[in-house]
């Protein structure tokens, strides 16, 4: 019974984030925002979970109050993303973006730090609790994309902050591993932090925050450059969270085959082809088949961190490794990701875009595994 409610906390949360992420690029456009008003949007919000992830993980790790801090943050952040339609122009809604990201970022670090305490011995089935997540954004998706293509891109935010509201409640039933004694919030980050295999590890993990920018963030306004409908938008997104299924339910097995470490580099290394892929792509029909690579590109690349983040988190140190991995992935990874590719779409087009982000991406997995072979770097 106790798998019920991490499950559905990520179902709910992945179907809010269906609702918006997707389609925030596409509402900024809608407001005659410039190409780098976009990039400074989408790559100088996502800074905000660098900082924010971190901290209130961290806090939590320190004070053990997981559940009132995860209760606050959850309700901040339905009620910011319900604000977004009715703000019109740049500042405010960088303001309130700020705002937003600075209390939704530590949401699915929590999540991932109850679920892998509340799996006990049986952690290597966290893909298929982490599935709950890909049923969600894959239905959300659907009608996301209807609403969006009837109402306007106004209904998206407000679907989404409902999502985010039901989240709280059933946050309440989550549980966590707590230690017999507290550590300080900077204490607990700087063993992390000095420790260089972590540093590798979270390198790759900005690569896949690179990733998940170009994928989450302008995947939908390429496809609208190429002269795609919004609502074959959301097929589109519906095949790319099909693909998950398979991955995240058989997920042990990919575990107890690669080990986290070298299953998390396979999945950068997918994402990589996956955006080259995208760059060359001749004709719209072929958009699907290359999204059933979506399976090995986040979602594996996600339970694979989360393991590894887990098996090698000191004591006591749970939340706040989850929290590093949080805010690389979609704090700086996606910030510097954003940033670029918003500039890149408006200059060179998506293809360009893509072509260079998935260079990018392949040449990380390079240097990373030649500075892992170095004695001293080597993994345990």
């Amino acid at each position: 019974m106790k798998k019920v409610w991490p499950f559905s906390m990520n179902f709910l949360f992945f179907a809010s984030f269906a609702f918006i992420g997707p389609f925030t690029v596409l509402y900024y456009q809608s407001l005659g925002f410039s190409g780098a008003q976009i990039g400074v949007l989408i790559g100088l919000t996502p800074l905000i979970t660098l900082l924010s992830a971190p901290l209130w993980t961290g806090l939590a790790d320190s004070t053990h109050q997981y559940r009132l801090i995860l209760s606050g943050v959850l309700l901040a952040g339905a009620v910011g993303v319900f604000g977004f339609p009715f703000l019109h122009t740049f500042v405010p809604i960088l303001l309130l973006a700020l705002f937003f990201n600075m209390f939704f970022s530590p949401i699915m670090s929590f999540t991932d730090s109850a679920t892998m305490f509340m799996l006990g011995e049986r952690k290597e089935l966290y893909g298929r609790i982490r599935v709950g997540g890909t049923i969600g954004f894959g239905l959300a998706s659907l009608i996301a994309g209807t609403l969006v293509q009837s109402y306007g891109l106004k209904s998206a935010f407000w679907g989404s902050s409902l999502l985010i509201f039901l989240c709280l409640f059933v946050s309440q039933k989550l549980e966590y591993h707590e230690a017999q004694e507290k550590t300080s919030l900077r204490h607990g980050a700087r063993i992390l932090l000095q420790n260089r295999q972590w540093l590798l590890f979270l390198t790759m993990a900005f690569a896949g925050g690179l990733n998940l920018a170009a994928t989450n963030n302008y995947l939908l306004p390429y496809l609208k450059e190429l002269g795609m409908k919004e609502s074959i938008m959301g097929i589109v997104l519906m095949v790319g969270t099909l693909s998950e299924i398979p991955i995240l339910f058989f997920g042990n097995r990919l575990i107890k085959q690669f080990q986290p470490y070298k299953l998390f580099v396979l999945t950068i290394i997918f994402s990589g082809i996956r955006l080259l892929l995208f760059a060359i792509v001749p004709a719209l029909w072929l958009v699907f088949p290359i999204q059933l690579l979506n399976g090995m590109s986040y979602p594996a690349m996600w339970m694979a961190g989360v393991a590894y983040a887990d098996e090698n988190a000191p004591p006591g140190l749970h939340a706040t490794a989850q929290g590093l991995f949080g805010a690389t992935v979609s704090g700086i990874g996606t910030a510097v990701g954003g940033f670029f590719d918003g500039l890149m779409l408006e200059s060179i087009g998506g293809r360009g875009m893509y072509m260079v982000m998935g260079i990018i991406l392949l040449f990380i997995v390079g240097l990373v595994t030649l500075l892992g072979k170095r004695p001293s770097l080597q993994s345990q």
